[in-house]
Parts: C-alpha cells; structure tokens; sequence
C-alpha cells in the first residue's frame, strides 16, 4: 500500500471511533429520561395489578368464610319435627305439640309490670291461689258503663264497676251480637273488687256468723260464702255478674237468670268472645253442665264470666274446662294447637318463667298476631292467632 492510502485511512477510522463514542454517551445519557420511566411506569402497573387480585382474593375469601360460617350454623340449629297430621274434615281438633318447639323461633322482652299494668286475663285466682299483691296494678281499670265503645252502651249497677278494657271491649262485641239476635236488658251488676273491699265483704260475713262460731272453724265458715281477700275472681279485674234488668219492667229481672233465653243465649255462646262461665255445677248453668265445684272450689250460684281471650276460651269450652283445668293440662301439654274446619285458629305455649321480674317471651315468626299472660303458677300462656 502507498503511504498517500494509508494516510487517508486513519483519519476514517478515527472519526468512526468518535461517533461510536458519541452514541455510547448519548444512549447512556437517554436512558435516565425514556427507559427508566417506563421501567417504572411498569413496576408500578404491575403493583396495582397485585394489590387488585390480592383484595380480590380477600373478598372472594370472605365471602367463603361467611358461606361457610351460615351453612355450619344451619346445621347446627335444632330442626323442627313435623307436626302430626290434622283431620281437615274434623269441626274441632287439638293437636299436642309438646314435644315439638315453636317453628321459626324468635322473642320479646317483657316485665311483669308490662302485663300487670294491662291485667293478666290468665291469673289464676282462687282459694288456692291469691292474687299478687306487689304486681298487681290497677292503673288501667275502667269504668264498665263509662267506657265508649261506639253506639252500644253496656248497662251496668253503677259508675263504679270497673273491669279491665279487654274485657269490656270483648263484652261490648258479645253484647251487640246478642242484639242482633233478640237478647237485650243485660247488666252488669258485679266487677271488680280491691283488696280492701273484698276484706270488707269477708270481715262483714265473719261478723255475721260470729254467734255461731269461733276460731278458725269462723273463718273457714266465712270463707263458704265469702272468699278470703285476693282470693276472690272480682279481684282479678277480668270476673264480673251478669243479671238481666229494665228500669220501666221489673218482670224482666224476675226469672232466674240462667233460666232466661238471654241467660242461656249467653251462656252457650260466651266463650265465642273469649269469656267463660266460671263455676259451673251440676246442670247449671246449662244442662250439659258438670259440677267443677271440686276444682274452682266455689259451691255457691253465681252468674259470674271471666274473660280469658278468645284461644284460650274455645279450648275450654271445646274440652269442658275450668280455669283450673285448663292450666293444669297445659302443665301437662305445654305445646297445643286448635284446629277448626281443618283450619289452624289457635296455636298456644306455657313458658316457665317463675317469679323473674323480666323475661323473653318465646315466639314464633309465622304469626304478628299474640297475647301473653301470666297464670299466677309461675308460667306465661302466649296464645297464637291464625
């Protein structure tokens, strides 16, 4: 080669050594500005990604956990057995359900001053069984013939029988249907009575037999006639007399009231209403009547009803029962359901709740419609409307 090629060679490979030197640079210089970015605009979508699939994952987690913790308690729950088939031909059926609990189970909580302030229409009182002086209020008595129940007018002795509103409410329905059918000239002519008064009637009666007696043999015969203070079911606020009355003929109160088409209508058709004859004996007041005089422990005639509410009435006339009776089978039968036409009317269930001043009334979801009270036996009676 001639030294004039070779001169222009160097020069060449020089200037090609430089521009490689200036894209090295110039790539080492550009990348802090476009590759770094990127590599972080990447990183970072790549982080948002994570976190998305990991609160995914969470919930899809939770949500499992949950499905998980609802089935096990399903599991769990005690499951209802069916209830024993009802003939749906039959007019009357009472189904035991003792041994089944209420379906769809939920509660309520009440105090005994919540039913107290309101009467217990169960209250079971008798000789036997005196009535709760420390719970009983008597707030919310009314006045039987002052009590405004629409175009009706319920005749009574006075302004001063009282009785609870449930009572006269129910009272005003049975009096207007016995209208309707023919029978007017009721009165009531007996409700409640205090303490006080019902100790003034006994002492009164002592007092009058005290020539012929002494000591407790005194006191026991006074207590044939008269019941001892709280003792007495015109101390229940829910007992109250019916006699027949019409200040313009004085014929009409001259029969024997049972004996009476308005004595009788009343007497077959009371329980409609949710009221019961009291203290029925032999052939009195109607003729199919038995004597229960053993058990409610009143020998004596008396026109006296008790309002117990309409479930617990038609079981006791349905199964011809006292008060006493009736209670003592729901001791026995704590679960019961009344069928009428093959159609579920009443469902009722005695709860122990002993003398605890509060306490969670057991219901059931598949009826609003519930009256509770207590029966003085230490139990809640809760009747369920169908």
């Amino acid at each position: 080669m001639s030294r004039t090629k070779k001169s222009k060679a160097v020069p060449v490979v020089i200037v090609l050594t430089i521009l490689i030197a200036a894209l090295a640079i110039l790539c080492f210089l550009i990348k802090p500005l476009v590759i770094e970015p990127q590599k972080a605009a990447i990183a970072k979508a790549n982080a948002d990604a994570r976190a998305a699939v990991e609160e995914r994952n969470k919930q899809a987690e939770a949500e499992y956990k949950a499905l998980i913790a609802e089935l096990e308690a399903k599991a769990n729950e005690p499951t209802n057995p069916s209830w024993p088939e009802h003939d749906p031909d039959a007019a009357w059926q009472i189904l035991d359900l003792s041994d089944i609990p209420l379906e769809s189970q939920t509660a309520e909580t009440k105090t005994r001053a919540d039913l107290f302030k309101y009467g217990n229409e169960m209250l079971l009182v008798n000789a036997w069984h005196s009535r709760p002086e420390n719970d009983f209020d008597e707030s919310e008595l009314k006045s039987v013939s002052k009590y405004n129940q629409g175009d009706l007018k319920i005749q009574a002795k006075d302004n001063n029988v009282l009785l609870y509103p449930k009572a006269i409410q129910a009272l005003t329905v049975a009096l207007a249907d016995a209208k309707a059918a023919g029978y007017t000239h009721y009165l009531v002519d007996g409700g409640y009575r205090s303490y006080k008064t019902q100790e003034e009637y006994f002492n009164n009666k002592v007092n009058k037999l005290s020539s012929k007696y002494t000591g407790e043999a005194l006191i026991e015969a006074a207590k044939k006639e008269v019941n001892y203070p709280g003792t007495s079911e015109y101390n229940s606020g829910f007992g109250f007399d019916l006699r027949l009355y019409d200040r313009n003929d004085p014929d009409v109160g001259a029969p024997k009231y049972s004996t009476t088409p308005e004595g009788k209508w009343m007497n077959e058709n009371c329980w409609k209403y949710g009221f019961v004859f009291r203290f029925p004996q032999n052939a009195w007041p109607l003729e199919t009547s038995s004597d229960k005089s053993f058990k409610t422990g009143v020998s004596v005639h008396l026109n006296l009803y008790r309002y117990v509410g309409k479930g617990n009435a038609a079981i006791m006339h349905y199964k011809d029962f006292t008060l006493e009776e009736y209670i003592e089978y729901l001791e026995e039968h704590p679960h019961i359901a009344l069928f009428e036409n093959g159609v579920l009317k009443y469902e009722i269930y005695r709860q122990y709740v002993g003398e605890a001043p509060s306490f969670d009334v057991q219901l059931t979801r598949k009826t609003n419609t519930w009256e509770t009270s207590l029966d003085n036996m230490g139990a809640l009676i809760t009747v369920f409307y169908y």
